[in-house]
């Protein structure tokens, strides 16, 4: 993985604390949007440096919860209302767009 600088993480997670409750942002999106060459650059820093952040807001662009954080990521979401069928985010309806996202 690319050299990731101190400025990357605290991008990022600025982001991810500014997506509010009932909507969700995309590893992708995130990841554009940070100037970071790829959505797995995001997913390292969620999982090393989130535990003070909304992460469960950050989503694959499919929709589909992290299999290990599945029932408590859905759980999460639900109770701030984001649409979810099938065990997956309704992601036309929650997600941010990306001008959106660069407004937080």
């Amino acid at each position: 993985m690319a050299a990731v600088s101190d400025a990357d993480v605290e991008r990022v997670r600025g982001f991810v604390a500014a997506i509010p409750p009932g909507r969700v942002a995309t590893y992708g999106d995130l990841a554009e949007l940070a100037g970071l060459s790829n959505p797995r650059i995001v997913g390292w820093i969620m999982r090393t440096d989130s535990s003070d952040l909304p992460w469960h807001r950050v989503i694959g662009v499919s929709g589909a919860p992290a299999t290990h954080l599945r029932e408590r990521q859905l759980t999460e979401l639900r109770a701030e209302g984001v649409p979810i069928r099938d065990g997956k985010v309704r992601m036309r309806i929650a997600r941010l767009s990306a001008e959106e996202l660069s407004r937080l």
